[in-house]
This record gives C-alpha cells, sequence and structure tokens, in this order.
C-alpha cells in the first residue's frame, strides 16, 4: 500500500501531513483491532480519531480495595475459537493452572428466609431448557407459535406458567420468585429492559462459545495494551470527537482537490487512481479536519443511534439507516461496594435476593428491585447489576443513595441488622455517557440478525473502485457475536482485511474482488464523580 504523501501543495486549505490511507474512528478493541490488522499487513499510514481522552471505549478497569474491578467488559465469554482467548493465553495473561473457587450462593428471601439450593437448582435446570427451546426458533427455522408472537419474555412466561401448574401456595410462590431473578439477570446478559422486547425468531442467533467466562487477573485492559505496542507512535488522537464525515460519490475533499492542482508525477499517485486518494473528509468538532482514502467506523450502535443522522454527508443508505433504528442497544449498569472489613461468609460467593412481585408503579421505590444477586469480588468488594429503565434510573441517583439502598436490601434478605454501610460506591452510568450511550447490542421484536449484517455493510463511494469508503466494525456488526469483545475484535479485524486483501486489488474492476465477509463460522464510566473520559 503507498506510504504518506508528502508533497507540498500551493494552496494553503489543507496540511498533507493530515492525509491518511486509513482513519479509524474510536479507539476501543474494534478500532484498535483493525489498527493492529492493517499494521501487521504493512499498512503503516492509519490514523485513530478517539472521542475521549484515553482507549479502550467500553473497556476500563479501576483500582477498588486491594483490587480491580471492571466496569465495562469483564469476562472473556467462551475458550474454543475464541480469540480473544487466544491472545490472552499467548500474552500469558491467564495461568492455565489457575484454580477456580467454588461458587457458593444463598438464596433468600424479603422476609429474610433462606430457600433450599435445592429448588433453587430446580428452577434454575428447567429455565436452562425453556431458554435452549427459544433458540431453536431460529436454529431450526421454525415459526413460532402466534399466542407468543416475536417475543422470548412471552414464550418462557409460557413454559414458566406451564411448569407452576405442578405447584400449589408457597412452593409455586417460591418458584416463581426464583424465575423472576433469572428473568432479571437475564436482561442483563441480553441487554434490555424485558424479555418481552427481546426477539423471539432471532433469539438464537447469538453463539455461545463453549468453556464458560473466564476473567483476567490483570485486567480487560491488559489485553488492549498487548494490541496497541506495536502501532505507530502517535498513531491515536484522543479527545477528538467526530463532527462530520463527507463520503460521497460527489464529494471532492480539499485534499482531492490540492492533489488534482499538481501533475500526477509530483504526487507519487498514478493518475488513474488519483480520485480514490484521499477523497474522504472527516471534520472533528473542534474543527480539525483530516483526509483519508478509507474510513473506517466503529462508534457503539447506541452512538449511532443518536448522531448518524447528522455525522454522514451524504446520509447513509435506508438500509443501515434502518437497521441502526431497528436493533437495540441497552443499557445495563454495575454497582461496586466496597466495605471496611469482611461480613459474608468466605463460603459465600453470591446472594441471590428473591423478590416477590409488586403493583408499585413509581420507578423511584421500586428500581433497587431490579438487582438480583451481590456477587463477591473479593472479602470486601461486591458487585451488583442493574438493567433497563431501572439502570437509567440509577444513572440519576447519588452514591450515597444508592449504597442506602444497598445496604437496606441486604440486611433486609440477610436478616441482619448489623450488616454495615460500604465505605465506597462507585456506579458505571452507561446511558448518560455521550460516546456510549448504552451498553451493548441485542436483538428486538422488531429486529432481526439482518440488521446486523446490514449495519456491518461496507460502503463504496464509486462503483469503480475495488476497495470500500466507509467500512463498519464493532460488536453490533457481528451477526453471531454481538455483544462481545471478541465480536468486537473479530469485526475490526474482517474491516481491515477488506483493505489488505490484496496488494493489487487497486488495479482490479470491482466485480472481479472476491470480499470477504462475516460468517457465523469466522474464528471465533464512567463514574459519577470522577473523570474517566
Amino acid at each position: 500500500m503507498e506510504g504518506a504523501i508528502s508533497t507540498n501543495c500551493n494552496s494553503n486549505k489543507v496540511e498533507m501531513n493530515n492525509c491518511f490511507n486509513v482513519i479509524i474512528i474510536g479507539a476501543g478493541m474494534a478500532g484498535i483491532s483493525a489498527a493492529s490488522h492493517l499494521i501487521k499487513h504493512g499498512e503503516t499510514n492509519i490514523k485513530l480519531l478517539e472521542a475521549r481522552n484515553r482507549i479502550g471505549g467500553r473497556i476500563i478497569s479501576i483500582p477498588m480495595g486491594n483490587t480491580h474491578v471492571e466496569l465495562g467488559a469483564k469476562w472473556i465469554h467462551g475458550i474454543m475459537g475464541n480469540p480473544i482467548y487466544e491472545l490472552a493465553i499467548m500474552n500469558k495473561l491467564i495461568q492455565l493452572t489457575n484454580d477456580q473457587h467454588p461458587h457458593t450462593v444463598v438464596a433468600t428471601t424479603e422476609e429474610g428466609k433462606r430457600v433450599p439450593i435445592a429448588v433453587v437448582e430446580e428452577v434454575y435446570s428447567a429455565y436452562f431448557w425453556f431458554s435452549k427451546r427459544c433458540e431453536e426458533y431460529f436454529l431450526l427455522r421454525i415459526h413460532p407459535p402466534s399466542e407468543v408472537s416475536n417475543s422470548v419474555g412471552k414464550h418462557l412466561e409460557m413454559d414458566i406458567k406451564a411448569f407452576l401448574d405442578q405447584y400449589e401456595g408457597e412452593d409455586c410462590r417460591i418458584r416463581r420468585m426464583v424465575f423472576n431473578h433469572l428473568l432479571s439477570r437475564e436482561t442483563c446478559i441480553t441487554g434490555c429492559h424485558s424479555m418481552d422486547e427481546t426477539g423471539l425468531n432471532d433469539f438464537g442467533s447469538y453463539t455461545e462459545l463453549p468453556g464458560g467466562n473466564v476473567s483476567l487477573p490483570k485486567s480487560y485492559f491488559s489485553l488492549l495494551e498487548c494490541l496497541t505496542k506495536d502501532l505507530p507512535k502517535d498513531s491515536i488522537l484522543k479527545g477528538l470527537p467526530v463532527k462530520c464525515i463527507r463520503w460521497g460519490p460527489n464529494h471532492k475533499s480539499e485534499a482531492l482537490n490540492c492533489l488534482l492542482d499538481q501533475k500526477s508525477s509530483e504526487c507519487n499517485n498514478p493518475a488513474s487512481n488519483i480520485q480514490e486518494v484521499f477523497k474522504i473528509e472527516v471534520e472533528a468538532v473542534n474543527g480539525q479536519k483530516f483526509y483519508s482514502k478509507h474510513v473506517i467506523v466503529t462508534l457503539p450502535l447506541g452512538v449511532l443511534k443518536a448522531t448518524a443522522e447528522d455525522i454522514f454527508d451524504p446520509p447513509l443508505p435506508d438500509y443501515k439507516r434502518e437497521a441502526i433504528k431497528n436493533l437495540c442497544f441497552g443499557v445495563v449498569d454495575k454497582i461496586y461496594l466496597e466495605y471496611e472489613q469482611p461480613f459474608l461468609n468466605p463460603e459465600i460467593a453470591e446472594v441471590i435476593t428473591l423478590w416477590d412481585e409488586t403493583t408499585e408503579q413509581d420507578i423511584s421505590k421500586t428500581w433497587y428491585r431490579k438487582i438480583y444477586s451481590f456477587s463477591k469480588i473479593t472479602e470486601t468488594v461486591l458487585l451488583a447489576w442493574v438493567s433497563g429503565k431501572e439502570a437509567e434510573y440509577l444513572e440519576t441517583l447519588s452514591s450515597d443513595q444508592v449504597g442506602e439502598a444497598c445496604t437496606m436490601i441486604l440486611r433486609k434478605f440477610l436478616n441482619d441488622t448489623y450488616i454495615p454501610k460500604p465505605i465506597r460506591v462507585v456506579c458505571t452510568s452507561w446511558k448518560n455517557q455521550p460516546y456510549t450511550c448504552g451498553s451493548y447490542t441485542s436483538i428486538g421484536v422488531n429486529s432481526t440478525q439482518r440488521d446486523i449484517e446490514l449495519l456491518g455493510t461496507p460502503l463504496y463511494s464509486d462503483p469503480d473502485y475495488a476497495k470500500p469508503a466507509l467500512l463498519f466494525a464493532g460488536e453490533a456488526t457481528h451477526p453471531s457475536f454481538y455483544s462481545t469483545v471478541h465480536g468486537a475484535y473479530l469485526s475490526g479485524r474482517q474491516a481491515a482485511e477488506y483493505l489488505v486483501e490484496t496488494k493489487q486489488t487497486n488495479s482490479l474492476p470491482a466485480w472481479s474482488i472476491d470480499r470477504p465477509r462475516c460468517s457465523v463460522g469466522d474464528l471465533s464510566s464512567w463514574l459519577k464523580g470522577i473523570d474517566l473520559t
């Protein structure tokens, strides 16, 4: 590929050192993966533009107590065929001989009554198979029954009702509460407010890799450090939100006009290729302009929902705008509680909170009922999750208010008025962060896997060009690994692959290129009071 253009232009409109073969918007996992792949294939004339004053996107950790806690991505989801796991092993970030501590849980009701673990396991097992039944509609390409429409939640409720019909009284009530706990947990996994909003027809499109969830002892950010160590110095510009991407077939950037005013020999570019050189103009909010042949867009789906109508000139095709509109981008927040001293039995790893059903509609009085458990990170640090509208309400509260609510819950469910208040409370606020506008992608009742495929489809500024002008990456663009870090990683690599396919593709007609496609078979905070932007 061509190196940096070092020609002197008589025009004062543009600085040629702002011209790059590839510009990547966003320095999260997808953007850094794309950059790393380009570098490995000899393309060094790249620039990453990151809106925040840090890299990592939805990957970030902070110290808490005597450990670190993950504010964004927490686990490597699966081992077999997971490139993130392979990257971690290759860089010795995971020890294969690590002993896994047993995950001992206690499940209690609001009255402080402990539920036998055998009952919890019984409901867990039933729910597992109910969830697998939901996946079969996609895997077997069959239509769901009309009474559940296209809703995972409605289908689960149908199966749950049939299951509970065999029980009466307190036995039925307890099992109903365990199911409610699992449904709240599922909304955090899926990234939605209610499973009623999740599409049944494509629920099985997400591919779960075998091996369970694996955490990184040194923090998830250590993976990014492995990928960025070989990037050219100063290849990432931070604190530069993008205002506009001018990319259309009729657009001639100032850089292109500058080159067209010169003889092609002075530009070290064949005359036949000059129309492809630096045709795209990327303008930052501070007015700074950059020029490129290709742009890889890794903006989160939430940001695209909020800004896509404004930043692309010309606008994105209707099918891509519809895909952005149709797909769901949920809110999932975390609550970390730090204590001065341990108070839970060392053998307990998680406290499951079994809430009874309520008719209260005031979310200020019910938001904390979405907390389905408190899991132990260390002996003095606990973690709780909240999703959907309750998570959005959580983001309006102070840390003290959240700490008081969590203390009330723990004292009630553990039937212990002496449980201490936390000395520190850390809450994420994904929805209110302007460069995320939410947490991760899910397929709703009005969207399909096809929307993800369309969102990831590259765009060509001219049908005669062999390589695309705009490419899209990020977890929202991977049709089977959406919502995951490995999905983001693979999508970034896929976007870069379009541009490094062969060195000869610029001289071939577009119709002769066997362009790569993303397939299921791929190898496969946000803190209140703390500025982490």
